[in-house]
């Protein structure tokens, strides 16, 4: 039987949505390994890896508790320059943890909404809104379940897109641009943190499922990247590299960055081939 394009679409998909139920089911548990989480660095290093990626102490010990599960790897509420009043959209949102840090920003005239296609995780974040209404006697959060590709979001309704380590496990990028187009208003923003190549993996490293779910192996080159958001119809397409998220990991000694090591030439690290990616662009 032939292995149609779409069916490798839905494998992918499968794939990251099973990786991601597991972390949600079990915070102490990732996709790929014990203890670790899908963007790579372990439960036990989340706290340390989000002050190393710019959060401070006090958003950190606002959240509720278990929205940090260590799956960053950048900070794109922060990028974003949030204003009170706005309507911001967090792609990928798993359990919440960029969607309580922008509704405090955006404030009671604003709206933080999160988008997941995992119903567990999509389960968490929604436990966790009554401790964020507590805290902060806001009521403008929500999660939607949907899958990146087709938002459930209105057409010009945005003010501002954000996302953090998502859109590289995506198995149509091009479409999820789109939709960050057709998503926001004239004039929206995007702020957005991923996984990126700086050259080509060696086919050892794609091979490994560990990398396609720990957002190495699907990530694009950072040509491509602007390529897609530049035929989306963005502009004012700013790329900026941050090469210490990875070598922050290899430093963790994560069981993945390791597993990648083995498949690399001798002399070779990660952080010659993968990078943090930030991405910020406007919609004419």
């Amino acid at each position: 039987m032939t292995t149609t394009f779409h069916d490798k679409h839905h494998a992918v998909r499968d794939l990251v949505r099973d990786g991601y139920a597991k972390i949600a089911a079990e915070t102490s548990a990732g996709c790929c390994a014990p203890g670790v989480s899908c963007c790579g660095s372990a439960p036990q290093d989340a706290a340390k890896l989000a002050r190393e990626l710019g959060y401070s102490v006090a958003e950190l010990q606002a959240l509720p508790e278990g929205a940090n599960m260590g799956l960053s790897c950048g900070n794109p509420a922060a990028l974003a320059a949030l204003q009170p009043g706005e309507t911001v959209l967090d792609l990928g949102a798993g359990g919440g943890f960029d969607v309580f840090i922008a509704g405090r920003k955006v404030g009671a005239t604003g709206r933080a909404i999160g988008v997941d296609m995992t119903p567990e995780m999509l389960a968490k974040a929604r436990r966790n809104i009554a401790s964020y209404r507590e805290q902060t006697q806001l009521d403008n959060v929500e999660f939607r379940l949907g899958e990146i590709e087709y938002l459930p979001v209105a057409d010009n309704s945005v003010d501002v897109i954000i996302s953090n380590c998502v859109i590289n496990l995506s198995p149509h990028k091009e479409q999820v641009w789109h939709e960050i187009a057709r998503v926001l208003k004239p004039g929206g923003r995007v702020a957005v943190s991923d996984m990126a190549l700086l050259q080509p993996l060696p086919p050892g490293v794609l091979k490994l499922v560990e990398a396609l779910v720990g957002c190495v192996a699907g990530a694009e080159l950072v040509s491509e990247t602007e390529r897609m958001a530049r035929a989306a119809g963005l502009t004012d397409i700013v790329l900026t590299t941050k090469p210490g998220y990875v070598e922050a990991m290899t430093s963790f000694e994560d069981p993945l960055y390791q597993q990648i090591v083995k498949h690399l030439p001798a002399g070779a690290k990660p952080s010659d081939y993968i990078t943090s990616l930030e991405v910020q662009a406007r919609k004419l």
